[in-house]
């Protein structure tokens, strides 16, 4: 663990054409790597030690209760496939309706807001279009009971999801057990026929990281379903080995000072962490990530001074860069925290290392440019 601050060293980088990169880790780098993780059990450790090596500091812990999930590709309205025991509840109130009663001919139901109101509308055989039910205000979810519900996105792709699907500000929300969230989840972040205990830390990670999204929510949702927060399919992504680890798992939840941690994790950290913003998340050397099939240590990539040009137009033409590192890790003097553009004409732009690596589609922060 490094308490002191490292020295930070500048390196000037002349204009060229064509650049090759040369880069180790991919992601942020704080917290816990999967790839670490996975070398990790590969040399034995249990999911415990995995993330107490990752997250020294923290305690384990338990949580449970409803996660309420943005599902991001869906804006305009909630429409669900017809299926037996299909329920419409409005949230005011809590009253229930069971729509494959009311309408059992019909095929799919639409939950559109309208100002204040919902608007329930169904389609079924030889109706052509939508019919519209009953309005009433305020909002209102579908649910089958321990079923998965199958929404139709706007291209009608087809999604299942386990609990409810309510509709909040025009925007459709999933709200579902903390563990039915985390089986949708781990599958997309590593393979599932990974190591179990690597699976098993992930599905910890996982689960504490949206716990404290839930702790520090101040929407109408915990979480979204995309990388800016932890990716999430739902019950199609599902699978019986992460599904397992999940319920070895079962509510585990990592705390620090009693309350859920912020488990951030990324790919691969290159071999050494970066500290992040808090106290367990440290900046550390990582003995594990050479055990495992790590494509990232290092990668490679090439990177045009056009390109660079056409990302900040105003350097003008490119002359020079100069990168500042932090000096931590046995790479290039470290990770880039800035990067100095100047331009031919006298412009000067300086950019974060984060800013550098996101826009111009790098694996990240720990990179090297030399001219091709």
């Amino acid at each position: 663990v490094v308490s002191a601050s490292p020295p930070v060293s500048a390196e000037p980088v002349a204009g060229a054409a064509t650049y090759t990169v040369t880069g180790y880790g991919y992601g942020h780098g704080h917290g816990m790597s999967q790839y670490g993780a996975q070398g990790a059990a590969n040399q034995g450790l249990t999911w415990k030690q995995i993330v107490g090596f990752y997250y020294p500091g923290t305690r384990l812990g338990r949580a449970h209760g409803p996660l309420k999930v943005l599902i991001t590709a869906d804006k305009r309205d909630v429409v669900v496939d017809a299926r037996a025991g299909l329920r419409l509840t409005r949230l005011a109130g809590r009253k229930t309706f069971r729509l494959d009663k009311v309408r059992p001919r019909a095929t799919r139901w639409q939950l559109l807001p309208k100002g204040s109101k919902s608007v329930i509308s169904y389609r079924a055989p030889g109706r052509g279009g939508w019919t519209k039910w009953t309005a009433f205000p305020g909002s209102a979810q579908f649910s089958a009971g321990n079923k998965p519900l199958t929404l139709r996105l706007p291209h009608q792709e087809a999604v299942s999801y386990r609990g409810a699907l309510r509709s909040v500000e025009r925007h459709t929300v999933n709200v579902l057990s903390l563990d039915s969230y985390v089986r949708g989840v781990v599958p997309r972040e590593v393979p599932a026929e990974w190591p179990a205990e690597a699976v098993r830390a992930q599905s910890v990670a996982a689960r504490t990281y949206a716990a404290f999204e839930r702790a520090n929510a101040t929407s109408y949702y915990d979480i979204c379903d995309t990388e800016s927060c932890q990716v999430y399919g739902g019950v199609d992504d599902e699978h019986p080995a992460s599904d397992a680890a999940v319920r070895a798992t079962r509510g585990r939840i990592l705390t620090y000072q009693g309350e859920p941690a912020f488990t951030q994790f990324s790919s691969s950290n290159g071999g050494y962490s970066t500290a992040g913003s808090q106290p367990y998340l440290v900046a550390q050397a990582d003995p594990y990530e050479a055990s495992s099939d790590n494509p990232n240590d290092p990668w490679t990539a090439t990177l045009t001074q056009a390109r660079i040009e056409k990302t900040w137009p105003e350097v003008g033409t490119l002359a020079n860069m100069v990168f500042t590192r932090d000096g931590l890790g046995p790479h290039f003097g470290g990770r880039v925290t800035s990067v100095t553009l100047s331009g031919t004409q006298g412009q000067v732009v300086k950019v974060s290392g984060d800013d550098f690596r996101f826009r111009l589609g790098l694996k990240s922060t720990w990179l090297q440019l030399t001219p091709a």
